[in-house]
């Protein structure tokens, strides 16, 4: 099996969609479908349970799965080991972000490999199932996401910027015509939900109740932020975010209306303590000098 195609298979495995496992890989739907159908005739039984809705692994492909990752895992490493000594770099930080990584937090990752030349800075977007679980299976070296955060075997360190908070609607929904909200209102609608989120870490970014203890009720899980926000503009939901979101998704036809009494997100770096190395205290370094930004 090529290493492109055992490639091919594990993100397909992962996100369990065809064409977001086509846009993230940068090839067409038709070369990951042909790569699929390649390994499953080489194997000689189906990788993944497909219809028009749902694509799930099947026992082999669960199987093939778990065997590959952590082979691919120690290819893809020891060919980047060789790649950044080919080109002077002596070490590699992998930062995972939750925010979106708006222009406002570049300085932070100029400033970093400014100072640090000899280190490669390598900046990613996550999806929301489970950034804790990433961070601690070695995926990424430092995770940004939003306070709280109450895990006792990671660190969290200095903030990057303090973001107030705004309610997505459709620009036809009846709250369109508002300058601003208060968190009751929440209830009267139906909003968004990631899988797999500690309940108080969620809480904190989409609170259970309101301040008079209704509830704000929960939607269908999504896991991608295209999702997300393509529920909000066809009016199925409404969704609270941070203020940046508003500035990384410029639509006509969403409206983004200030929350004028839920506390601003303040996000910070966290990082698995017993992997605290020179790197990551070189950014965290970076971050306090320049202080928080407050959006």
């Amino acid at each position: 099996m090529e290493l492109r195609d055992i490639e091919i298979f594990l993100v397909v495995a992962e996100e369990l969609h065809f064409g977001r496992s086509a846009e993230r890989l940068l090839v067409s739907q038709a070369r990951v479908s042909q790569a699929i159908r390649k390994q499953e005739r080489r194997i000689g039984a189906p990788l993944f349970e497909r219809t028009s809705r749902t694509v799930r692994l099947t026992n082999v492909g669960r199987q093939l799965r778990d065997d590959l990752q952590p082979v691919y895992a120690g290819l893809h490493e020891s060919v980047e080991r060789a790649r950044l000594t080919a080109r002077g770099i002596t070490g590699r930080l992998r930062v995972g972000m939750m925010p979106f990584n708006v222009a406002e937090i570049h300085p932070y990752w100029r400033a970093f490999r400014s100072r640090y030349p000899q280190w490669e800075l390598e900046v990613r977007q996550l999806a929301f199932m489970d950034p804790f679980g990433r961070l601690r299976d070695n995926d990424m070296d430092v995770l940004v996401t939003w306070l709280p955060v109450e895990e006792p075997d990671l660190t969290v360190g200095p903030a990057l910027c303090v973001d107030p908070r705004v309610l997505a609607v459709a620009a036809g929904h009846e709250l369109a015509g508002r300058t601003s909200v208060r968190l009751e209102t929440f209830a009267d609608f139906r909003h968004a939900v990631a899988p797999g989120m500690p309940e108080y870490w969620e809480d904190s970014y989409l609170p259970f109740h309101t301040s008079q203890g209704r509830p704000i009720e929960r939607g269908r899980p999504v896991t991608h932020a295209e999702d997300l926000i393509n529920q909000v503009g066809m009016g199925e939901i409404v969704h609270g975010f941070p203020s940046h979101v508003a500035r990384h998704w410029g639509m006509p036809n969403i409206r983004w209306l200030p929350v004028t009494d839920l506390a601003a997100l303040s996000y910070v770096l966290v990082w698995r303590a017993e992997a605290e190395n020179e790197l990551i205290g070189a950014l965290a370094d970076t971050v306090r000098e320049l202080g928080a930004m407050r959006f």
